[in-house]
């Protein structure tokens, strides 16, 4: 059995106050966003980038480049304002970036990936989870491999979240390492949405001896800004919570989870050195 001696947890956060929590439950890795509980994310600003580094210091940070809710398929200016935003945050000492483009069919848009990716290395990039709207799993895994210089896949298994996409994530997981055992580049696979204190002994019991080695998630929830008023009859088109509260990171959620991925790599140890013993 192998020894796995950590696995990484990467949070998903969109204020300063989400940053610090998020930190605090025990997240090795976040990712920045703006808009996260309406839409799935968009780029964050400026300030909110050079703040959120300023409250957790060294924590590395990988920046969402998204520059608009709904689909993959970007338009020339929506293309140059990606490029614009990386080349604005790249300098500010992000670990990466996390991004996606895909084409009207559902494949992956090698052309403009690759015209994103030069922009970002030699930092990191993610291709998140317009992964999971691709028309064809295996074909976009291999069209990403394809363009050379991701670092890793965020996906939920092409389903809503990660426990209803455990079987494709394992069919996944096994492709990956066919294809990237004789690479230059590696390409990890890094399953998010819905995992959970809940969700997470699963998602390790199956995923861990394939080579899990990080996670994803938001660890958050809508809660109550204080407001007092709230005139009758009116919303900002979202409609529900979003319209009055705001979606934060919950350092308790991070925490737990955090407990359940060490208490297991601790028993997995515990099975090593007692078969070594025998």
């Amino acid at each position: 059995m192998t020894t796995i001696t950590n696995i990484l947890i990467e949070v998903c956060v969109d204020s300063v106050e989400s940053a610090i929590n998020a930190v605090a439950g025990g997240a090795d890795r976040l990712e920045l966003c703006a808009n996260l509980g309406a839409g799935g994310g968009t780029t964050p600003s400026l300030g909110l980038l050079k703040l959120v580094k300023q409250a957790v210091k060294e924590v590395p940070i990988m920046v969402m480049i998204r520059p608009r809710v709904g689909d993959f398929m970007y338009s020339e200016f929506e293309l140059e304002v990606m490029l614009e935003d990386i080349r604005t945050f790249r300098d500010l000492g992000v670990r990466g970036f996390v991004v996606g483009v895909l084409t009207k069919e559902g494949r992956v848009d090698i052309g403009r990936m690759r015209k994103i990716v030069d922009e970002i290395l030699p930092l990191e990039v993610c291709f998140h989870r317009a992964f999971d709207m691709a028309k064809d799993g295996d074909a976009a895994l291999r069209d990403i491999m394809e363009i050379g210089g991701v670092s890793r896949v965020l996906t939920s298994g092409q389903e809503t979240t990660v426990g209803q996409g455990l079987t494709r994530l394992e069919s996944l997981f096994h492709l990956s390492k066919t294809l990237t055992d004789h690479e230059v580049w590696g390409l990890t696979i890094l399953p998010g949405s819905g995992i959970n204190a809940k969700t997470a002994p699963e998602v390790l019991a199956r995923l861990l001896p394939l080579g899990l080695r990080e996670i994803h998630l938001s660890g958050g929830q809508w809660v109550s800004n204080g407001m007092s008023f709230r005139r009758p009859n009116m919303g900002m088109g979202l409609g529900g919570e979003s319209d009055w509260g705001v979606w934060r990171a919950q350092a308790d959620k991070v925490r737990e989870v955090r407990r359940i991925v060490d208490v297991t790599l601790a028993e997995i140890a515990r099975q090593n050195a007692t078969a070594r013993v025998l």
